[in-house]
């Protein structure tokens, strides 16, 4: 029988109602034992490394998550982490460049209402997070949620309330999990599995909107090392009748802050060739664009690459470089 180790961050799934709204409250032993079935499917132990909402997890916490699991890995067959949803699908794609071709499955999964509640999702998608973590040939970092398995780099969270929450963005989804029933693309990994304990959380994401005026690029140019632009449609930025924009792309660049452009889109990526207001910048500057990455994953790339690399030209290499099925 798999030996998989329970991970408990906290999350909707832990919480409890109190005078403030709902509250993570519930402990790692508390959360498995509304679930006594796992027992049938594998043996687990837990530790509980935070309790909050995970609108309070920041990036260094995930780095943490990793570097526990990098000193238990050779004890367990697999790990389940609970995470609150609404930043869960930061925290997988984080945890896909922090441990990258594990022969080990890492799941994430969490609720949509607290699993003390009736009418919860919780105890359905924890046991599942089980069912598939103990199977024989699971590997990876992977979302297991209203039924679906899907990976690391492709989830979104799409709806805020209903429990199939999470979306998988031009990407097939890994399989499903219907009870007793299975079903999943069989993964292979390439190369050893690797674990990376450095990142550059000093990243913002920028969404453009009509009208909007470049001098958020004075504020950004001094206070990061990177910068994300959400532009429109398949990419491009805008200049009404003077190259403002440009002049601030120039100074980001001058002052050494990464740039990456992607798209607002949920669906189909960015094409910046396409326009002349993406074509002439990528032109320019050679900036990197993210194709049919999604923001989530684009941030935990660029934090994983930033202390890796020294030059904007050892920065896009890298950017490009697949890891996984992050860009296609």
């Amino acid at each position: 029988m798999k030996h998989i180790l329970l991970i408990t961050t906290g999350g909707t799934i832990a919480s409890a109602e109190s005078e403030n709204g709902l509250v993570p409250a519930l402990a790692s032993d508390q959360l498995l034992s509304h679930v006594p079935e796992v027992r049938n499917i594998c043996r687990v132990s837990t530790v509980q490394l935070y309790n909050l909402d995970s609108t309070n997890m920041k990036p260094e916490y995930w780095l943490e998550v990793t570097r526990y699991i990098r000193k238990v890995y050779d004890d367990y067959d697999g790990f389940v982490i609970t995470h609150g949803t609404d930043t869960m699908a930061y925290a997988a794609a984080m945890l896909h460049y922090l441990i990258q071709n594990s022969r080990k499955p890492i799941v994430l999964t969490g609720a949509q209402i607290p699993i003390e509640k009736r009418d919860t999702d919780a105890r359905e998608n924890l046991t599942d997070a089980f069912m598939y973590a103990a199977d024989d040939d699971a590997c990876g970092v992977h979302i297991v949620f209203g039924d679906k398995i899907i990976a690391a780099t492709r989830a979104r969270k799409t709806r805020t309330k209903s429990f199939n929450a999470f979306s998988s963005i031009d990407y097939p989804e890994i399989g499903f999990i219907r009870g007793s029933v299975k079903y999943y693309i069989r993964e292979t990994p390439v190369g050893e599995t690797a674990f990376f304990d450095e990142i550059d959380p000093s990243v913002i994401v920028v969404k453009l909107i009509p009208g909007m005026s470049a001098d958020i690029f004075d504020f950004i140019a001094d206070r990061y090392h990177a910068v994300i632009i959400e532009s429109f449609g398949v990419g491009g930025l805008p200049y009404y009748d003077n190259d403002e924009f440009v002049e601030k792309i120039e100074t980001l660049i001058e002052k050494g802050v990464r740039i990456v452009i992607t798209t607002q889109v949920p669906h189909e990526g960015s094409d910046m060739g396409v326009y002349q207001v993406g074509l002439r910048i990528k032109q320019k500057y050679e900036l990197p664009e993210a194709y049919d990455m999604t923001t989530e994953t684009v941030v935990a790339k660029v934090m994983w690459a930033l202390p890796q690399c020294k030059t904007a030209s050892e920065f896009a290499k890298l950017f490009y470089t697949p890891v996984g099925n992050d860009i296609i």
